[in-house]
């Protein structure tokens, strides 16, 4: 057998840079078409050098300058992190604001899903009911409760799709009052009042902690609801009530009071809704060089399609997106949009700062195996996901979702935290997209995952979604995908189809983000 076709892949004409595509990468002396003879071998989805790259000169991706080459690099050489200098973080001062740079596209019409309406018009994919914990304390004690109501009482309400603790690490440790600390405690507000959990609010408490149940949801945060249920407000275990007699007396409770919260969703009934009431949280995670060209593009025109269709995408991903600032202010809908995306970049950057890190901080070494440089590589990559459209909206972190179109919901890049934060926005669906490969999943909502390559799509067979590594294969085009990937997130939504990470039930937990101080 002959040596392989090479394959490499250059994401814009200005670009000094091309990543190789092949499996198992190009050995030295591999010669390019139209181009220059690999001095090394060159890992799969690694860069290479088209021309000659003079020291101190701009490496370019993307049409990007992803860094400054430390020494001169020649024709045909591995480009990696080590012969980059990274370039300093754009400054958010004298930034392009709202100057129409995204896409307004045609509406989309005629798509819609089977979901479950709430009395609030939120819609849900999925009928869950959701145990909400005030404090990690109690943790356990839930656990064993939820796991007897899935053996005894579950079964006997079938339209009940199952039952999520929401677990947490939240302790009574935390400076409860102190400047950032009402973000961990909105978040879980929200989470709580997803749409899949349909307004079945029920609570655990411990009795002592500093978040207590009136503190945690307030009677003017609790969901509206039918004529039936207007009166009833929180329905709260608490665990150090003198009622409960030895640990099954607590977990007796717990049970207890489910069944008529389970009675309820059971009688819930699916029905035809408009795809405009979709809200789909994007990310990404075990990043590598192929995201930014195979799945995230795919993603992104696909929320391009979202948007069109009426319906709500989320990005996030702080420290991902700081390096395209100035693309998304140019594409923010209006001036203040603008500014908002501004004020929590800024307050990220000083939330760092105080940690002693940067962004730099954010690529792992996983990401560097797999092509990724360094953060301003990454973000080019990452930031394709949104899409073209206009953001329409500005989430600081744990806040809840009000209106439709392309929202930035800021959160840190970590995979759980910023899918936590994305479920207290509202979220219905997710979209998760890998090229490492990760077995990410949340028991809130349906994840999709879509793999980067084919050859981890087909490692993965029974955990990956979706291949837009048939992209790099030339098997198929960014638009394909997308469209396959729209198609896939209503069946999905409708519960026709059950994603890989539902059907083995892997789910990850709950990582609150907690910014203020521990005492």
């Amino acid at each position: 057998m002959g040596a392989p076709v090479p394959l490499t892949i250059r994401m814009d004409e200005r670009d000094n840079v091309a990543i190789v595509a092949n499996d198992g990468g190009l050995e030295a002396g591999t010669a390019l078409p139209g181009g220059p003879v690999l001095r090394e071998r060159v890992p799969q989805g690694h860069k290479l050098a088209l021309a000659d790259i003079a020291a101190g000169a701009p490496v370019l991706r993307y049409g990007t300058c992803i860094g400054l080459a430390a020494q001169a690099i020649p024709a045909g050489s591995w480009v990696h992190e080590r012969l980059l200098q990274m370039p300093a973080a754009r400054a958010l001062g004298d930034l392009p604001m709202a100057t129409g740079a995204g896409r307004v596209q045609p509406p989309l019409q005629g798509y819609s899903f089977q979901g479950y309406r709430n009395a609030d018009g939120s819609v849900g994919t999925r009928n869950l009911l959701a145990i909400t914990q005030t404090v990690q304390c109690v943790a356990g004690v839930t656990d064993v409760a939820v796991q007897r109501i899935k053996a005894e009482l579950l079964p006997r309400y079938p339209n009940v799709d199952d039952v999520v603790a929401l677990a947490h690490g939240y302790g009574c440790g935390v400076a409860i009052d102190a400047p950032g600390a009402e973000i961990p405690i909105r978040t879980l507000r929200h989470i709580s009042l997803n749409p899949n959990f349909g307004g079945a609010l029920m609570a655990v408490s411990l009795g002592c902690e500093k978040l207590q149940p009136e503190r945690l949801l307030p009677p003017g945060s609790l969901p509206i609801r039918d004529g039936r249920d207007a009166a009833a407000g929180l329905d709260v275990v608490c665990l150090q009530d003198s009622a409960h007699v030895g640990f099954m007396a607590m977990v007796d409770a717990i049970v207890r009071q489910a069944e008529p919260h389970l009675q309820r969703l059971d009688a819930r009934r699916r029905e035809t809704v408009p795809a405009s009431e979709l809200v789909v949280g994007v990310q990404c995670g075990g990043s590598d060089a192929f995201s930014g060209v195979t799945a995230n593009p795919a993603v992104g025109f696909c929320a391009d399609l979202l948007v069109r269709a009426g319906a709500s995408v989320l990005f996030s991903e702080t420290t991902e997106v700081r390096d395209g600032i100035a693309h998304l202010t140019a594409r923010a809908a209006t001036p203040e949009v603008a500014q908002a995306l501004v004020r929590e970049m800024a307050w990220f950057d000083a939330y760092l700062q105080r940690g002693g890190a940067d962004r730099s901080a954010n690529t792992t070494p996983g990401n560097k195996a797999g092509g990724l440089s360094n953060i301003v590589e990454k973000a080019m990559g990452s930031i394709v996901k949104s899409g073209t459209a206009p953001i329409q909206h500005v989430l600081a972190p744990g806040e809840k979702l009000h209106g439709k179109g392309l929202v930035y919901a800021a959160t840190p890049a970590s995979d759980f935290i910023c899918g936590t934060l994305q479920l207290a926005a509202g979220m219905n669906l997710h979209v998760f997209t890998t090229g490492r490969g990760t077995p990410y999943g949340l028991a809130a909502v349906p994840v999709v995952k879509v793999a980067t390559r084919s050859d981890l799509a087909r490692r993965w067979h029974d955990l990956m979604d979706i291949n837009a590594g048939r992209i790099a294969d030339g098997t198929a085009t960014i638009e394909d995908v997308g469209w396959e990937l729209f198609h896939g997130l209503l069946d999905v939504a409708s519960g026709r189809r059950r994603t890989w990470a539902e059907q083995w039930r892997l789910h990850n937990a709950l990582v609150l983000f907690n910014p203020a101080p521990v005492t």
